[in-house]
């Protein structure tokens, strides 16, 4: 299939991470941290083009929670205020014990989507996120009993080493849904050169989802866009619309990529289209 054959057939598909692990109201007061506002920022989200809305789930304090409780809060609220939107939890938690991880897995129904991050990734001065091959197997392995699809993160080039080998050990569900993820400290440097290499190095027939931290989001969306991927915004990744203006919200951020999708040609998947692209 020729380039322009590929962005005429495939609909980009937009997800939109609404409120991550770490950050929240102190960093924006938009970010939403309880199950209500959790479902409400998907509704909006949703309206305004995503077909996917990742999901970390928050204790009533806004502190990061692991349980499968807490994810079926917000699983519950999330359908209440939404049509048809793909629901994906993340599975990532540094220092986290290996059990907590695999809690996001077991809400009924189950998420269509869970992220897997592919290995090793430092935070901050004293932590790091382990990520070891023996928790990507066994949470992989729960995605599959459980239906669910896994949606790779690789925050630099060699977790891209750790997908090959993760397609070495175990038999994955085509296509293949990677998220390339560019910013700094651990993460891929944001330069256009490594997000060119990066697409030449996923296996053979992967899909990729663009994701860029903080002031790269919007020009690794455009990236994303132009060479045939999905792209990922949202205030987990970046708090500002522009220099010194904060998101008004996540819909903010995800109206103005799918803005840009139409000057560019590219179609914006709805929740049916991204289930049918990505084989969910």
């Amino acid at each position: 299939m020729s380039y322009d054959q590929y962005l005429a057939e495939q609909p980009v598909v937009v997800t939109a991470a609404v409120t991550g692990g770490i950050q929240g109201k102190e960093a924006n007061p938009a970010i939403p941290e309880t199950p209500d506002e959790i479902g409400q920022a998907a509704a909006e989200v949703e309206k305004a083009g995503a077909a996917v809305v990742h999901l970390h789930a928050r204790r009533p304090n806004g502190e990061r929670a692991f349980s499968t409780e807490r994810f079926q809060q917000i699983d519950d609220a999330v359908r209440r205020y939404t049509d048809d939107i793909i629901i994906q939890h993340s599975t990532g938690g540094t220092g986290a014990p290996d059990e907590l991880r695999h809690a996001p897995l077991r809400t009924d129904p189950p998420p269509e989507m869970a992220s897997l991050d592919m290995g090793p990734l430092n935070r901050y001065d004293h932590l790091t996120s382990e990520n070891t091959r023996g928790l990507v197997d066994s949470l992989h392995a729960e995605m599959v009993d459980r239906g669910i699809k896994p949606e790779l993160e690789v925050f630099n080039d060699g977790h891209i080493n750790e997908v090959h080998g993760l397609l070495d050990r175990r038999e994955l569900a085509e296509p293949v849904y990677a998220t390339l993820i560019f910013g700094p400290g651990g993460l891929t440097r944001p330069r256009p050169q490594n997000f060119l290499n990066a697409i030449d190095n996923l296996p053979d027939g992967a899909q990729f989802n663009t994701l860029g931290f903080g002031r790269h989001q919007l020009p690794f969306a455009a990236m994303g866009l132009l060479f045939g991927g999905n792209v990922r915004v949202g205030l987990e990744d970046n708090i500002y619309f522009r220099r010194g203006q904060l998101a008004e919200s996540s819909a903010q951020l995800v109206e103005r990529v799918v803005d840009l999708a139409d000057v560019l040609g590219r179609p914006v998947a709805t929740p049916e289209q991204a289930r049918k692209q990505l084989s969910l």
